[in-house]
């Protein structure tokens, strides 16, 4: 064993025997590789011991990591999510998985229909919903959304139904409303107001309320093989399995991690909140995220999204490629956006928003609020997010402000954060994509594409231009670059 594994496995035992999250680092102090363990010590020790075989993938992991650095959290669930979110944010060159967009399943319930349903989505609504989760196991929280209907008998269908509609008594439900897992109120065998006082059973199982209904299955279990009934005990063992697998959702209080599609339901409140916390004379309506992508430096740009109450303005979305040319400097990268961005708002030609939200901790705020020092007018309230801690960094303080996971004001940052570092991923894949085009085209791995040449037109009398409303359509939904 040479030193560099040597004292990578002393580091390793020092390790507490926690869930976390480690981060494989090279010689130039670069994330390679992250990964999470319900043990740290144990499953950071193997990758150091001499004897232990790494699947080949992994393999030339060790040959590269000469320092590694870790995140204690307090459960595996907790270490998943942030596996998850540290993946899409570093993009470590190991990690052949999460680097897309794909995110963990939540169990969405429609409060907002006359008779609201229940699905498991990867891609939640935000209004007009109730929302639990996020959940590690897709496959468990399905069959958990099978045992609890067969107790509360709510619909899963997508069916819009109208407790005004007359024809429902002429509908022919689903086989689920025969094997008794539905009430069917698509055919109108159940008032709206007891389908909804079903709805708010499961809902308050869901919330807390789940003692109860355990012991009432575990009683009837426990009488079922008393009475020698074993198959009938064995479902309703399965059951119970299924339900407290509901359990490994992420807590309420440990949001830190979560996926940004879920986190508030009520913008009004999120702004109100941001206006507490950041002792503004009113809530702010208009609110732009900053934030920057690159992969070690390559095909570096720039994000500005823009919320409006609270809510994505799309036509307020820019992109901009990085032109600074001096590599990996994130503080550099954030000054130029800035710059570009809000130069006629320094110089009085237009408005800025209500707060600017810079991606990252206080060296990123600090580099924003150099260009403004430069500017003639200043903006109103620039704050910058970092990850690790969820810590909220203003203008003017030293102190970071620390709020609580379930402040709708810190949600609301998350959002617009997360949101703002999609749109830059999104930017900056399609610029690898067309790097790596040119550089296979260049080496000779594939041929360019060749262009059919046009065939001269035929003399048309002048005719008034109108433009296809499918063209318009596509011009108004394509990003625009910033200036």
């Amino acid at each position: 064993m040479d030193d560099r594994l040597k004292q990578l496995l002393d580091k390793a035992k020092s390790l507490p025997k926690t869930p976390g999250v480690y981060l494989m680092k090279d010689d130039k102090g670069r994330v390679v590789y992250v990964g999470k363990s319900a043990c740290l010590r144990d499953r950071v020790c193997s990758y150091f011991q001499p004897a232990t075989k790494l699947d080949y993938k992994k393999a030339p992991l060790r040959d590269v990591v000469v320092d590694f650095e870790t995140i204690d959290t307090e459960s595996e669930v907790e270490a998943l999510l942030a596996e998850n979110r540290l993946i899409k944010d570093i993009q470590p060159r190991f990690n052949a998985r999460l680097l897309d967009d794909k995110t963990f399943p939540y169990l969405m319930i429609t409060t907002g229909d006359e008779y609201p349903g229940v699905y498991v989505t990867r891609e939640p609504r935000t209004q007009g919903v109730k929302l639990y989760g996020p959940f590690t196991h897709v496959a468990q929280l399905k069959d958990a959304v099978v045992h609890l209907q067969r107790a509360f008998q709510f619909r899963t269908c997508h069916l819009e139904i109208r407790e005004a509609d007359p024809g429902k008594r002429f509908f022919r439900p689903c086989l689920l409303h025969a094997i008794k897992q539905c009430t069917a109120p698509c055919a109108d065998k159940i008032p709206r107001d007891s389908y909804n006082e079903d709805i708010r059973k499961l809902m308050r199982f869901l919330q807390g309320d789940r003692k109860g209904i355990l012991r009432e299955l575990e009683r009837e279990m426990n009488q079922a093989a008393l009475d020698m009934r074993y198959e009938r005990a064995a479902k309703l063992r399965d059951e119970i399995k299924a339900l407290q697998g509901l359990n490994k959702g992420a807590r309420k209080g440990d949001q830190e991690y979560w996926q940004p599609e879920v986190f508030y339901t009520t913008p009004q409140e999120g702004m109100a909140a941001l206006q507490q916390a950041l002792g503004l004379a009113e809530p702010p309506r208009i609110i732009e995220g900053i934030d920057i992508a690159h992969l070690q430096g390559g095909e570096m740009v720039g994000s500005k999204v823009c919320f409006i109450d609270g809510s994505p303005f799309k036509d307020g979305y820019r992109r901009y490629k990085i032109k600074h040319g001096q590599g990996n400097n994130d503080y550099l990268s954030i000054q130029e956006v800035v710059s570009r961005r809000y130069r006629e708002a320094g110089a009085n030609n237009e408005l800025y928003p209500d707060v600017i939200l810079i991606d990252g901790g206080l060296g990123q705020l600090h580099a924003a609020l150099e260009v403004f020092k430069t500017m003639d007018v200043r903006p109103p309230m620039v704050i910058s997010l970092a990850k690790k801690e969820e810590l909220v960094y203003i203008q003017a303080k030293s102190e970071p402000v620390r709020l609580e996971r379930n402040n709708l004001g810190l949600k609301l940052l998350q959002y617009i954060r997360d949101e703002a570092h999609r749109f830059a991923q999104h930017y900056h894949h399609i610029l690898r994509r067309k790097s790596q085009l040119e550089e296979d085209v260049k080496q000779g791995r594939r041929a360019p594409r060749v262009r059919k040449p046009r065939r001269a037109a035929s003399p048309q009398p002048p005719t008034e231009s109108v433009e296809s409303p499918a063209a318009t359509t596509e011009a108004q939904e394509a990003p625009r670059d910033g200036a």
